[in-house]
């Protein structure tokens, strides 16, 4: 290979850093998490960072003569601590330790704060997978051992990345989560009627309690979302948060900058009740599918999360 076709890879601290043009002829537009848009205001919002413990180290690869022009990217963070992952590997951490370790700070690919399972490995189109995949895993692994880091991370891996790193010799772990496929319904009736009799009514009961109640449900997409709608959702992302004992990880000022950067991509149910919104789902759209991420509310009403986080979301799935 001559030299100016060999490949070289980059270590970039900022999204901005690579372009939002080039980021996405590497990302595509079929996955929010991984657009240039959702990383750029995680940055701007100050959500990532070395307060937050989440230092960008994006690795670009590249032919020598085009290093302004990557043909994939791996986003990596050099981790203080394990939050915001979604991946509990504490017991790992404290067993490392014992041993006589450090198992801080640690180098991990992944969408911060959003436990969806997706590309980790964003390639061109123009751009062999696989080569671009091993080169950027091995590059990576050597970050890890130059850097003095403890391991190398990546979560939520699409099933054949997860394979091809296995025969590189990463080690595979294994969780699971539960997902509502549409099975081709015609509309939510379609959908009731492949269930049980029980489960049927159930979902029916608890459907009509919320209808016959005091509060209504707008569908707000893209620019219909306006500031003082995310105001109030902040409010109830952040008792979300203190219900649960934790810090929440996003800022107010993140949801401003995700929703200038992503648009048509993010859908909001509001709950009004007397014309005051009392609670709130939003969801990010996909290629072909659509993501519940946050709920939040400041009055409890009988199954009004069910239907805020899952029934408006089937049935707005079954419709598009």
């Amino acid at each position: 290979m001559d030299d100016d076709q060999k490949l070289v890879g980059t270590v970039y601290h900022s999204a901005a850093d690579i372009g939002g043009d080039a980021w996405q002829r590497c990302a595509g537009d079929n996955h929010p998490f991984t657009r240039f848009g959702f990383f750029d205001a995680l940055e701007q919002s100050g959500c990532l960072g070395s307060e937050p413990g989440w230092l960008p180290h994006y690795l670009a690869l590249s032919r020598a003569d085009t290093a302004r022009d990557p043909m994939a990217i791996l986003p990596l963070f050099v981790k203080g601590h394990s939050y915001g992952e979604y991946v509990f590997d504490h017991s790992w951490a404290h067993a490392f330790e014992r041993a006589g370790g450090t198992y801080y700070p640690k180098l991990l690919s992944a969408v911060p704060f959003t436990p969806v399972t997706g590309p980790r490995f964003l390639v061109r189109p123009d751009c062999d997978m696989d080569m671009a995949r091993r080169a950027l895993a091995l590059m990576a692994a050597e970050i890890t051992e130059n850097a003095g880091l403890s391991s190398l991370h990546l979560n939520f891996l699409q099933e054949n990345d997860a394979q091809a790193l296995e025969t590189l010799g990463f080690l595979v772990r294994h969780d699971q989560q539960f997902h509502w496929q549409n099975a081709g319904y015609a509309d939510f009736d379609a959908f009731l009627g492949a269930l049980s009799s029980r489960k049927r009514k159930q979902i029916k009961k608890e459907r009509r309690t919320v209808a016959e109640s005091d509060v209504t449900i707008r569908h707000l997409r893209g620019a219909e979302i306006q500031e003082h709608h995310w105001d109030a959702f902040f409010t109830f992302y952040m008792d979300t948060g203190a219900r649960k004992w934790g810090t929440p990880y996003l800022n107010r000022a993140f949801f401003s900058h995700v929703a200038a950067a992503l648009g048509d991509s993010l859908l909001l149910f509001l709950c009004e009740r007397a014309g005051q919104p009392v609670a709130g789902a939003l969801n990010f759209i996909g290629a072909d599918t659509l993501y519940g991420r946050y709920w939040g509310c400041t009055e409890d009403h009988p199954y009004l999360h069910f239907e805020a986080c899952y029934y408006q979301a089937i049935d707005f799935a079954i419709a598009h």
